[in-house]
C-alpha cells in the first residue's frame, strides 16, 4: 500500500445503526479519531422495522442514554410526530414513554449530526476482515492500556485488534474496533418461497465478516426478525378503526430539551382487529410460510411474534390487535403493526383484507422475515468487550437483541468502555440495581439466550428505583464522570437536586390543623377528614389528594418546575416502597462489591459441583453477584466461592507483606 494512503485512526465502528452511531458519537466526543462503516450512508440510522422509539420498558433505555450523554432522546424529540406516556394508569415504575417517529426525518437528522461531529469520518464501504495479533500466553503489559486480560485457558487474551480491511481492499489501522453489524451479516429476507439474500430494506447485506469472526475463535449464531407490510394510506378506510391520538401535553425524552420547544399538533395512529376470516387465511397457508415449512433455521423473537405464530401459538384468541402507524409526514406509507410476517405475497394481500378498514388496501412493501448471524454474548465482559480479544467491542442486535433502544444503549456503553481503554481509564459498568441498562447487559452476558432479547419491565428486580422519570438523578453523574455531560447540565441537575430535597423537607414540616376550612377541603375532594394536625406530606400520601390539589391549603409554596414537582409527589407517595427497595438494592451490592480476581484458577476452589466450575470457567463472572446469576451455579456453589474468596484474599495480603 502507498504510504500516502496509510489510514491510522483510534477507533473503527462497523455499522451505523442505532448502535454504530452512539459508538461512534461517544467515541469521537471523547476526542478520540473515530471513523464509522456502513453499507450504505442512506442508512444512517435507519429504521427498517417499526416507526417509533422507546415504548415499554424501551422508554426507560432510551431516557438512561441520553442521562448518560447519548444522542438518541435528542434526535426523536426532533423528529417525533405524535408522542404518548403508556401505562399512566398504572404507578410509575412502568410509565414509558414512546414516539412515533418520522423515519426518514430521524435518519437525516442523525446522519447531520454525525456528519458535523468533530473527530468522526463517515465511511461508506463493506467491512470483511477484522485484523489482529496473536498475544504471547502469559504476557502481560506494563500498564492498563497495553494490558491483556486473562483467559482461563491460555493465561491472558489471546489475540489483540489492530485494525479492519474492507471489501475494495483498503486496510484502517486502529486500536479498538466496535461491531455494531444489527442485522446485515450474511443476511437474508424472506417472503414464502422467494428469497432476496440482502439485508433489510432491500440493502446490501454484509457477507464476508462472519469467515473472519469464526476464524478468531468467536461463536456465531443465527437469529431471525421480522417486519410487516408497509400499506398506502389512501387505500384504507380508517372510519372502521379507532383513532389514537398523542397527548396533549408532550413530554421530552431528551432532559435537555425545553419542554415548551416541542409541543406541536400531532398526527393520529389507528387501531383495529384481525378475525377468524384472517385466522383461517394464514392457518390454511402455514404450509407456505418459511418458518413452518423448515426453511428458517434462525430463532426468532419470542416477544414480538409474526402473526403466523400469534395464530398458532394463542388458538383460543379469535382476534389481535393492529395499529396502523404513519411512517413519516411527507410519505402516504402506513405500517401496519402487529402483523409481521413472512407469508408468500397472495397470502399476505388475502390475509390483509380480512381485516376491517383494509378491504381494498394496496401494499406498497410486503412484509417480510429476515435472519442473520449474530453472536453468543456470553464471550463478552460487562464491558461489553469480548474476554479473549483485546479492543474488540460488540454493541445492538449483533449482541443477540433486539430493538432500536437496546441496540443504541449497547453501542454507547460498547462505544464509551472503547474510548476508556484507549485513554486508560476505568470502565463504565452499571449493574442491575444502578440502571435498566445495566439490567440489559447483564442479561445477555450472563444468560443463554436462544432467542432475539428484548427488555421488559419484568427483567428490572429494582424497577420501583429504576423509573424513566429519573434516569437523570440516578444516571447524570455518571455522564458527567465520562465527560459525555457538560458542566451547565450537571449543575442543572445539582439544583434540581437541591430543589427536592427541599421541597420534601418542607412539605414534611409544614403542619395542617383540623379546622373547618381544612375539612371543608377534604370533604370537596372526596377525602377523610382531619381527627388531628397531619403535616402536607402526609396528606399527598392520601390516593386522593396530590401536590397540585393540596395548592389550595399550602399558602407559602413557590413555584418549582414540573419535573421537580413530579419527583416530589413520587418520593413522598412511595417512600415506603422505595425504602424498602433500597435495603434489597444494598443487599445486592454486597454480593456485587465481592469481586473476583481475573487470574482465579476455580480448579483450585474445593467443593464446587463440577457444572458450577464449568460455568464459571465458561462465563469468568467480574463478581460473586454476576456468578451467583449464572444458569447451574447454586446458592450452595456461591456460598463455597464466598469461602474460598476470603481464604484467597487473606493469602494475598500475606504474600504482600512478606
Amino acid at each position: 500500500m502507498l504510504e500516502e494512503s496509510r489510514n491510522v485512526v483510534d477507533v473503527c465502528v462497523v455499522g451505523a445503526g442505532h448502535a454504530g452511531c452512539e459508538a461512534a458519537l461517544a467515541c469521537a466526543r471523547l476526542g478520540l479519531e473515530t471513523v464509522i462503516f456502513t453499507v450504505s450512508i442512506d442508512s444512517i440510522a435507519l429504521m427498517p422495522c417499526n416507526p417509533n422509539i422507546g415504548g415499554t420498558s424501551k422508554g426507560h433505555l432510551v431516557r438512561e442514554l441520553d442521562a448518560l450523554g447519548g444522542e438518541m432522546g435528542k434526535n426523536i424529540d426532533k423528529t417525533f410526530i405524535q408522542s404518548k406516556m403508556l401505562n399512566i394508569s398504572k404507578g410509575p415504575a412502568v410509565h414509558s414513554l414512546r414516539a412515533q417517529a418520522d423515519k426518514a426525518e430521524y435518519s437525516r437528522e442523525m446522519r447531520k449530526v454525525l456528519e458535523n461531529q468533530d473527530h468522526l469520518t463517515i465511511r461508506q464501504a463493506e467491512v470483511c476482515e477484522l485484523l489482529w495479533e496473536e498475544i504471547p500466553s502469559g504476557k502481560k503489559g506494563k500498564d492498563k492500556a497495553d494490558s491483556y486480560h486473562f483467559d482461563s485457558d491460555s493465561g491472558w487474551a489471546k489475540k489483540k485488534i489492530v485494525g479492519i480491511k474492507t471489501f475494495t481492499g483498503m486496510v484502517y489501522e486502529c486500536r479498538a474496533v466496535v461491531l455494531c453489524t444489527g442485522t446485515y451479516l450474511r443476511a437474508r429476507c424472506l417472503c414464502g418461497e422467494a428469497i432476496t439474500y440482502t439485508g433489510p430494506n432491500g440493502l446490501q447485506a454484509a457477507n464476508h465478516l462472519t469467515d473472519s469472526l469464526k476464524k478468531m475463535g468467536i461463536e456465531m449464531r443465527r437469529f431471525k426478525t421480522g417486519t410487516p407490510a408497509r400499506m398506502d394510506k389512501r387505500s384504507i378506510d380508517f372510519s372502521k378503526m379507532e383513532e389514537q391520538f398523542g397527548d396533549k401535553r408532550i413530554v421530552p425524552f431528551s432532559f435537555s430539551t425545553d419542554p415548551e420547544s416541542i409541543q406541536k399538533e400531532q398526527v393520529s395512529c389507528w387501531l383495529t382487529y384481525t378475525n377468524e376470516r384472517t385466522h383461517e387465511i394464514i392457518r390454511s397457508n402455514l404450509d407456505r410460510s418459511p418458518i413452518y415449512a423448515g426453511v428458517i433455521k434462525g430463532t426468532g423473537p419470542r416477544y414480538c411474534p409474526s402473526i403466523e405464530d400469534k395464530v398458532v401459538k394463542f388458538a383460543e384468541k379469535d382476534r389481535h390487535q393492529v395499529f396502523l402507524e404513519p411512517e413519516g409526514l411527507h410519505t402516504n406509507e402506513m405500517y401496519v403493526g402487529g402483523m409481521s410476517s413472512s407469508l408468500p405475497e397472495d397470502v399476505q394481500v388475502a390475509m390483509y383484507r380480512t381485516v376491517p378498514g383494509l378491504e381494498h388496501c394496496k401494499i406498497v412493501r410486503n412484509a417480510y422475515a429476515i435472519e442473520y448471524d449474530c453472536i453468543d454474548a456470553r464471550q463478552l465482559k460487562p464491558s461489553l468487550e469480548f474476554r479473549e480479544i483485546e479492543g474488540l467491542f460488540s454493541g445492538g442486535q449483533f449482541n443477540g437483541s433486539s430493538g432500536y433502544e437496546e441496540a443504541a444503549s449497547q453501542g454507547f456503553v460498547a462505544g464509551v468502555n472503547a474510548a476508556m481503554l484507549l485513554l486508560q481509564r476505568e470502565p463504565l459498568i452499571m449493574d442491575r440495581s444502578e440502571s435498566y441498562i445495566g439490567v440489559l447487559i447483564d442479561d445477555l452476558i450472563t444468560k443463554d439466550n436462544r432467542e432475539p432479547y428484548r427488555m421488559m419491565t419484568s427483567r428490572a428486580e429494582y424497577r420501583l428505583l429504576l423509573r424513566q422519570d429519573n434516569a437523570d438523578l440516578r444516571l447524570r453523574k455518571k455522564g458527567y464522570e465520562i465527560g459525555l455531560v457538560t458542566e451547565g447540565q450537571y449543575q442543572a441537575l445539582l439544583l434540581k437536586e437541591k430543589q427536592i430535597k427541599q421541597e420534601v423537607e418542607r412539605l414534611k414540616a409544614v403542619k395542617i390543623g383540623a379546622n373547618s376550612k381544612i375539612q371543608e377541603f377534604l370533604e370537596k375532594n372526596g377525602s377523610a377528614p382531619l381527627k388531628t394536625a397531619a403535616s402536607l406530606a402526609e396528606l399527598i400520601c392520601r390516593p386522593e389528594l396530590n401536590y397540585d390539589t393540596i395548592a389550595e391549603i399550602d399558602e407559602d409554596r413557590k413555584a418549582l418546575p414540573r419535573d421537580v414537582i413530579e419527583q416530589v409527589e413520587i418520593e413522598i407517595k412511595y417512600e415506603g416502597y422505595i425504602s424498602r427497595q433500597q435495603r434489597q438494592v444494598e443487599q445486592f451490592k454486597k454480593l456485587e462489591k465481592k469481586k473476583i480476581p481475573e487470574t482465579l484458577d476455580y480448579d483450585e476452589v474445593p467443593s464446587l459441583r463440577l457444572e458450577a466450575r464449568q460455568k464459571l470457567k465458561l462465563y469468568r463472572p467480574v463478581s460473586v453477584g454476576q456468578a451467583s446469576r449464572i444458569s447451574g451455579v447454586t446458592p450452595a456453589d456461591v456460598s463455597v466461592l464466598l469461602v474460598f474468596l476470603e481464604h484467597y484474599r487473606r493469602q494475598s495480603e500475606s504474600m504482600k507483606q512478606k
